[in-house]
């Protein structure tokens, strides 16, 4: 799948991308994909590459970009390192919920704006804190965002964080799809049956599945790696991004 390397405006500078496009070059649908706490690497956007090559434009932003220059982790090992994960760490607080909410308004301003892009709603998928990413800016940015995804992603329903994505589930209007991962501290059994009962409350349409895999079991250079439950995500995915955004 063709890779174009752009820089997308935001309110707090340039942020660097790449727009992974379905061969024959569109116009297809779009969707922005949301890294995990590794951050943009070559394992993610060969992700890209493959939501691109079910049909779907895929935005893959550098979502620490307010860092300047970065040395990209080595997911086998930032755990084991204090220093990288501390570095990790930090990087992924940086991401605010109200940053992520003007970076995602600059995002599908800039999706409206390509000519390889159709439609006027998007979808969003994420992993780890990208799949909390995911759901906020589908509850930020309702008439925009027509399907949404978070896969193994964490915090999605605290009640100890005011930022919560379970708390915006009364703006969310696209089709949600959450893969949860089995025993994850990120995402326990208490928040998710809070999620659950948050979407049933103001009835999202959603889907809700508990994987027998580990949190990270969707991303192939990560340690708790799933082959089995990649595949199904992916599945999951296509059917999800199929039925909502026209592709």
């Amino acid at each position: 799948m063709p890779r174009i390397d752009v820089s997308v405006a935001t309110p707090d500078g340039d942020c660097p991308a790449t727009l992974h496009v379905p061969d024959g070059g569109g116009p297809a649908p779009a969707v922005i994909l949301y890294t995990d706490a590794g951050g943009v690497r070559e394992t993610l956007r060969v992700m890209a590459d493959r939501l691109a090559g079910s049909g779907y434009v895929t935005l893959l932003p550098d979502v620490y970009y307010r860092a300047g220059e970065w040395t990209p982790f080595d997911a086998a090992t930032v755990f084991s390192i204090p220093a990288e994960r501390e570095r990790m760490t930090t990087l992924m607080r940086s991401v605010t919920a109200e940053r992520a909410d003007r970076d995602a308004g600059a995002f599908l301003d800039f999706l409206a704006e390509r000519p390889e892009v159709s439609g006027t709603v998007v979808g969003t998928t994420g992993y780890c804190m990208g799949g909390r990413i995911s759901l906020l800016v589908a509850g930020r940015h309702p008439e925009r965002v027509g399907a949404a995804a978070s896969i193994h992603g964490g915090w999605l329903a605290a009640t100890d964080d005011s930022d919560s994505p379970y708390l915006l589930a009364d703006r969310i209007r696209a089709t949600v799809y959450v893969a949860a991962a089995q025993n994850d501290d990120w995402f326990p059994p208490d928040q998710f049956e809070r999620l659950k009962a948050a979407f049933e409350s103001v009835g999202v349409r959603y889907t809700m599945d508990m994987y027998p895999a580990a949190h990270g079991f969707a991303v192939p250079d990560n340690p708790t790696h799933d082959p089995a439950a990649e595949e199904r995500h992916w599945t999951a995915l296509s059917e999800l991004f199929d039925a909502n955004l026209g592709g």
